[in-house]
């Protein structure tokens, strides 16, 4: 499904862009019921005036200018004073890819050239490849300022909004910093080896939220839920002891793999 159309622009080129949306919500949600006769709970949107029931088509957007008084802005008068630049994703300066720490990605987005814009797309996305870059571009996604950045891959490019640096908190939370002598650093080396594969997203599943539904299949069959097992392995309180079980453990199950 398409989320929105726009424009790349860096100098003098302009390049017609889709933007899809790259993520689903599989998670399993649930509703809010009502103890005594399991009936849904619902909510209704009701005017503080006159009491009465409201459905989405009679809301507008005001905002509160001075106690309980608005101003009712439209979405066609918010789009009225974007300016053409605004409407378009100006890409503002270059940057290596290392150089920005993920907690700035928020949302990410598959961009698809529109016809006519196949070619600086590709140009576009080639020479961002080849030089190992991201480009940092702003525009006006609903009511905000947006910052993006336009990452290259090789089957096209993805586009992730950005949060600004007032958005961020500093981390919080410090600590000192333990010596680590060289053969517990070596041992580490070695299991991070031992544990190195290519990265392949196929692999990783979200095994409780499967846990999940066979709760509620056993719910609904009338059987009565059983707990899991605990985890029978103890714990290893020596480093040295630990990390060598682990690295003996991830050679035994790339060897089973």
């Amino acid at each position: 499904m398409v989320s929105r159309k726009s424009v790349i622009t860096f100098g003098m080129v302009a390049i017609p862009i889709a933007m899809h949306t790259t993520t689903q919500d599989n998670d399993i949600h649930f509703n809010q019921l009502h103890k005594e006769d399991n009936s849904r709970i619902r909510y209704k949107k009701t005017c503080a005036h006159c009491g009465k029931e409201i459905k989405g088509g009679d809301i507008v957007k005001g905002f509160e200018y001075d106690e309980d008084k608005y101003v009712v802005v439209t979405d066609d008068e918010i789009e009225k004073i974007k300016t053409e630049k605004e409407k378009s994703i100006q890409i503002l300066h270059f940057a290596q890819l290392n150089q920005i720490s993920p907690v700035y990605y928020e949302k990410t987005y598959q961009a698809v050239p529109e016809a006519g814009g196949e070619k600086p797309f590709e140009l576009l996305r080639a020479a961002l490849m080849g030089e190992q870059k991201i480009a940092i571009g702003k525009t006006v996604m609903g009511t905000n300022d947006t910052l993006m950045a336009i990452i290259p891959r090789e089957e096209g490019i993805l586009i992730s909004t950005m949060y600004y640096a007032d958005d961020i908190k500093e981390l919080q939370k410090q600590y000192n910093k333990p010596e680590v002598s060289e053969q517990e650093l070596n041992m580490a080396r070695t299991l991070i080896n031992s544990m190195d594969t290519p990265f392949d997203p196929s692999k990783y599943k979200d095994e409780y939220q499967t846990r999940l539904r066979g709760l509620i299949e056993t719910k609904v069959s009338g059987k009565e839920i059983v707990a899991t097992e605990p985890d029978s392995t103890g714990k290893v309180i020596d480093l040295m002891e630990a990390l060598k079980a682990s690295v003996e453990k991830a050679k035994k199950d790339k060897e089973t793999a």
